[in-house]
């Protein structure tokens, strides 16, 4: 799978821009500031409507424009689809798929997949749990989209619990009269339920990681490691012996229910996914804390290869994808100025790893910091214009 055309309007720093793309290895070389990265973010935010730099939609939004359209011609073998999000900051972002009617933005999910190494991929080591629920969030996403509905349910009836608690909690602490709380029940239900399934997916994708991380990371640092995830639920050490959705939905509900009086104290849901962490371990210890700084951007790299080989080894002929889940073929890659922040040797390991790659776009502030095994295609980004420059 490849994105053959990227159009943008009013994206970024961009009012219009067209990008003709190939497969294999494309890369936009130009000074800092120019926009580079507003093209794969814009690939990026096709794959997860979202962005891997702002947590809303109002920043991708040209300044002076009132919506932002990103638009883009998929290859999948033989087949070819034409995909197109309108952004609305402040209203409902919009769809349509080869110009079909309109369809709901989470209906594109799945036709373009992407794995985004960046940065700000150094979070997922040293960062808050935040920060790790959301890379094993997205890429459960990435593997069945339908999830992406579930997570949508978990959020929303999450806000209507802490609504509720906060409520309470106020009453509480200014003699107010006591509220019915009768209905908590009904929405511990409705949480465990959305929240069984989603630690269940969490905890498939962890599995199927583990050995591909590990992998990984031998390649990027030899010698190093080994990895362990483990990951480290609100609900306590009851979870660790379910082995099903339904049990997990009794741990998470009896669990909501033991943590209910301190919840109406501080008037907030303080068990579900949305408090779970994902430990990263280095051998015995957590890397959190105790990981160099050369061993933490090894991890964070090993956690985005060991993403790409699972969504690669889902998208190939052979066992079906996960339930629910829409098989494509292989992810997308995108580095985005993520050469300068390596060593020499890192740098040379990462990009003989991902070369192979069906189509790689790589964003970098000069040539050079483009290693030559990633030969390519390669465009000047100056100014807001996007030009080829080669081969």
């Amino acid at each position: 799978m490849h994105v053959s055309h990227l159009s943008l309007a009013d994206f970024r720093s961009y009012a219009r821009v067209e990008v003709p793309l190939d497969p294999g290895v494309t890369a936009f070389v130009g000074p800092n500031g120019q926009g580079k990265t507003n093209l794969v973010e814009a690939v990026g935010y096709l794959a997860t409507l979202g962005s891997h730099r702002v947590s809303s939609d109002a920043p991708l939004v040209r300044m002076g424009a009132d919506r932002a359209i990103v638009r883009a011609a998929v290859v999948e073998g033989e087949r070819q689809q034409l995909i197109e999000l309108e952004l609305n900051p402040g209203r409902a972002n919009r769809a349509r798929i080869n110009r079909s009617s309109q369809v709901r933005p989470r209906d594109v999910l799945g036709i373009v997949r992407t794995v985004l190494f960046a940065p700000e991929d150094l979070a997922l080591v040293k960062g808050d749990p935040g920060e790790r629920r959301r890379f094993l969030d997205e890429l459960i996403t990435a593997r069945s989209p339908r999830m992406a509905g579930v997570r949508a349910d978990y959020e929303r009836v999450l806000k209507q619990r802490n609504t509720l608690l906060k409520t309470a909690a106020m009453a509480r602490r200014h003699g107010g009269r006591q509220l019915d709380l009768s209905t908590l029940d009904v929405w511990d239900q409705h949480l465990a339920r959305a929240g069984a399934e989603l630690l269940a997916q969490r905890l498939d994708l962890i599995a199927a990681l583990q050995p591909l991380a590990d992998k990984a990371y031998g390649q990027l640092a030899p010698g190093g490691g080994p990895l362990a995830l483990e990951y480290r639920g609100s609900a306590g050490e009851a979870m660790a012996a379910a082995s099903t959705r339904e049990e997990l939905y009794g741990v998470l509900l009896e669990a909501l229910g033991e943590a209910r009086k301190g919840e109406i104290e501080r008037g907030v849901t303080l068990v579900g996914p949305h408090r779970d962490d994902l430990v990263l371990k280095l051998g015995q210890l957590p890397a959190k804390g105790y990981a160099s700084h050369g061993e933490s951007w090894s991890y964070a790299l090993a956690l985005r290869l060991a993403s790409y080989d699972l969504l690669r080894s889902e998208g190939a002929p052979g066992p079906a994808a996960p339930e629910g889940g829409r098989r494509a073929g292989e992810p997308v890659l995108v580095l985005d100025d993520v050469f300068a922040e390596l060593d020499a040797r890192r740098r040379e390991r990462l990009a003989e790893l991902v070369a192979p790659g069906e189509q790689v776009l790589v964003t970098a502030a000069v040539a050079d910091d483009v290693p030559g095994v990633l030969a390519g295609a390669r465009f000047a980004v100056s100014e807001g214009t996007v030009r080829k420059a080669g081969p």
